[in-house]
């Protein structure tokens, strides 16, 4: 339950904003076709993340089994179902109400076994949660208070395990490409969907997680090939970027 007394860790009005948009989380060519054509580039990152902090190999088919995933504004589930077919136990927690539902009855048709929950943060940790995997993409950006939401997320994270977070870096390309670019004029998201100003540096971010006690890698950019109408990753952090980080206590 939660604390009506407790500081919001979110934004309301970004809340209600992908609330509205969860009836078109899985068409792949709707409002949400940017996340479905990056997802595969997310997924090859934590996947190796994951390889490499708990040692399985390249072939193998549920190599998360046996280990706590937890999805930080899962939305309607398209990192969680992944992650459950990687064989992982998976919460994901979201704090819109037509999100959770879409990612249940999109789990249910897909016969996946995940842990919807319509709640923030702060109250998963509350019920004394832990996890081997936590995940936060393209949601730190939305968040009022990046620091507290960070030492959040990283204290989620059980000892030996790894923390994956996705955002979009605030500078000038950012600035072209992610807003006047992709609201604007291709239209690939609605307009006002990001705030350049909420956008979080590497360095921001990288502060954030080692002032929750965690080591955090170098950035990884994401970068959108046009030829190829697909992402990939890359040295290039200026727009898009993943980060991780673990922690060994």
């Amino acid at each position: 339950m939660q604390n009506p007394s407790r500081k919001p860790a979110l934004d309301e009005a970004e809340v209600a904003k992908f609330d509205r948009l969860a009836a078109d989380w899985w068409n792949p060519k709707g409002s949400m076709a940017p996340l479905h054509k990056l997802n595969p580039t997310r997924l090859a990152f934590i996947r190796a993340q994951a390889a490499a902090r708990f040692g399985f190999g390249e072939t193998a088919l549920r190599p998360l089994a046996g280990r706590r995933a937890l999805d930080i504004g899962c939305g309607a589930g398209l990192l969680s179902e992944p992650m459950a077919r990687l064989g992982a136990t998976v919460v994901g927690i979201d704090p819109a109400p037509a999100n959770i539902e879409a990612a249940k009855r999109h789990a249910a048709e897909a016969g996946l076994a995940i842990d919807y929950r319509r709640e923030e943060l702060a109250d998963t940790l509350a019920a004394g949660d832990r996890f081997d995997l936590v995940l936060a993409s393209e949601v730190v950006e939305h968040v009022p208070d990046v620091p507290s939401f960070t030492a959040e997320c990283c204290r989620a994270v059980a000892p030996g395990g790894l923390l994956v977070m996705s955002t979009l870096n605030r500078t000038l390309k950012s600035f072209a490409l992610a807003i006047v670019g992709a609201e604007y004029v291709l239209r690939w998201l609605p307009r006002g969907t990001h705030d350049w100003e909420k956008f979080v540096t590497p360095r921001e971010l990288a502060e954030a997680i080692r002032a929750g006690g965690l080591e955090s890698s170098e950035p990884t950019g994401m970068v959108y090939d046009p030829l190829r109408d697909s992402w990939r990753l890359s040295g290039d952090a200026s727009v898009n970027y993943l980060i991780s980080a673990t922690r060994e206590d």
